[in-house]
């Protein structure tokens, strides 16, 4: 066996895995087809929950002071969540893309994880204890498991043959990174069915401001390999803001669409899908980057286990279980977002005046924010019926998960002989508000009845025995 995990794609989700496994002491490859980083920032912030596990990884830090990226405030379809601003330890902030990617390869370089570069996958076979790869170079690689997170237009999906069912786009839009003279007063704008977006995206090297600006005109959709133009962006600005927003400097184009498709399964035998192999949507609010890196969260520690020989039966298959939902649940909100921003289609003024009014409401703003900070995802599992904080994101323990296992909270020293057998995969400390047991991805698996928490081990961590 090469290595234990192969990863082909090293964007977000690739790199954040890959970090997973280098804690728990699982080998990995990963290999992707460009010959160097891109420059290009596709998507542009961090959401709370993705903060929140940057700190708990001990990434925040580095990744904030490469830069000064300011806080955003949420939006849905465009429209202004201001009360939520600051209802998180950490607010959403504008952090490109590029940076991003840029703060997880050197941080997988000073512990020994190298990213392969220019290996183009060609052939993807598996049998029951192994996968075999086979790249355009004609080096083969021998793993596992392999893992998916080559991007929307994922290789090893097609020669999976996996089903990705959904719609293709039915409009085109311009994006851009940019600098500009002037500012709007709303993040979206529409006139006379052009609408622009343009949101901060934190400073150029000189210190000075950049912009990420969407544009999307009415007609045709116009086919995603045409090339934009400075004059194509000049005009969609032009139209929508006259003279009080200026183009200055262009640094990248590329157009999107609002396809909308989301793999059946996320599980093919020993290969699994993961960020935008997975799931794939119009770009908002960073959605994309963010919920691949909680796809590569969620699978990391359970690919460890099974690696390990520790992982209870059916650990695996909960990454399908509980990541598809939360994927179908994102392209919801998307889609719904998407036909608010709808420039061409004659009833969406109403109906941004109609949401206009409902976000209004405190309870309408939280239910959102909920929706889009990562922070209101609960998994379904046993118990939750029972603790209002069994699924949800652990709070108050992100320095003790830094080791990347599971932890067990026991503010009052009464849990050590019941969690001795565990001891080599859950950490136990006297901290926290609360008892509760914490898996490694940072979500709580226990909680509140005693009795409960050997089992609750059993489920998540295995065999004490083993």
């Amino acid at each position: 066996m090469d290595t234990e995990v192969l990863i082909v794609g090293a964007g977000p989700t690739g790199m954040v895995l890959a970090n997973e496994l280098r804690l728990a002491g699982v080998s990995c490859v990963v290999a992707d087809r460009l010959p160097r980083r891109s420059e290009l920032s596709k998507a542009g912030g961090l959401q709370s929950r993705t903060q929140q596990a940057f700190d708990q990884r001990g990434l925040l830090e580095p990744l904030l002071a490469t830069g000064d990226y300011p806080l955003t405030t949420p939006h849905f379809a465009g429209n202004p969540l201001p009360l939520v601003q600051d209802r998180h330890r950490f607010p959403w902030r504008s952090v490109p893309q590029v940076v991003v990617e840029g703060v997880l390869e050197e941080h997988l370089a000073a512990h020994g994880v190298a990213v392969h570069r220019n290996r183009e996958l060609t052939e993807l076979a598996q049998d029951p204890a192994s996968v075999r790869a086979t790249f355009a170079d004609g080096s083969v690689v021998r793993a596992g498991y392999a893992v998916a997170a080559d991007g929307g237009r994922s290789t090893v999906r097609k020669l999976l043959g996996a089903e990705f069912p959904g719609r293709p786009g039915t409009e085109t839009v311009l994006a851009a990174d940019v600098r500009l003279r002037g500012e709007p007063a709303r993040q979206t704008t529409i006139v006379d069915g052009c609408r622009a977006q343009i949101f901060p995206l934190g400073t150029d090297p000189a210190g000075r401001p950049l912009r990420r600006l969407a544009l999307a005109t009415p007609g045709s959709p116009v086919p995603r390999d045409v090339p934009v133009t400075e004059d194509e962006i000049r005009d969609g600005l032009r139209t929508v803001f006259g003279d009080r927003v200026e183009l200055l400097e262009v640094r990248y184009t590329r157009r999107i669409t609002n396809a909308a498709r989301q793999a059946a399964q996320y599980r093919h035998g020993r290969v699994f899908l993961a960020g935008d192999a997975a799931h794939v949507h119009l770009p908002i609010g960073a959605q994309g980057m963010n919920t691949g890196i909680q796809d590569a969260l969620n699978l990391g520690w359970k690919l460890a286990a099974a690696v390990q020989g520790w992982a209870p039966d059916g650990l695996l298959d909960t990454y399908h279980a509980e990541r598809h939902p939360v994927g179908a649940a994102v392209l919801r909100n998307v889609q719904a977002q998407s036909l608010l921003m709808d420039s061409g289609n004659p009833d969406v003024p109403a109906a941004r005046e109609v949401l206009a009014d409902l976000t209004r409401l405190p309870e309408v703003q939280i239910r959102l924010d909920d929706m889009l900070s990562g922070m209101g995802i609960r998994y379904a599992m046993a118990g939750s019926a029972q603790h209002s904080s069994i699924g949800l994101p652990a709070a108050g323990l992100d320095a003790e998960l830094r080791c990347g296992r599971g932890v067990l909270a026991d503010p009052h020293r009464e849990l050590e002989v019941l969690a001795k057998p565990w001891a080599d995969r859950v950490e136990r400390v006297e901290a926290g508000a609360a008892a509760m047991l914490v898996r490694p991805d940072g979500y709580v698996a226990w909680a509140g009845d005693p009795e409960a928490l050997a089992a609750a081990l059993s489920r998540w961590f295995g065999d004490p025995e083993h």
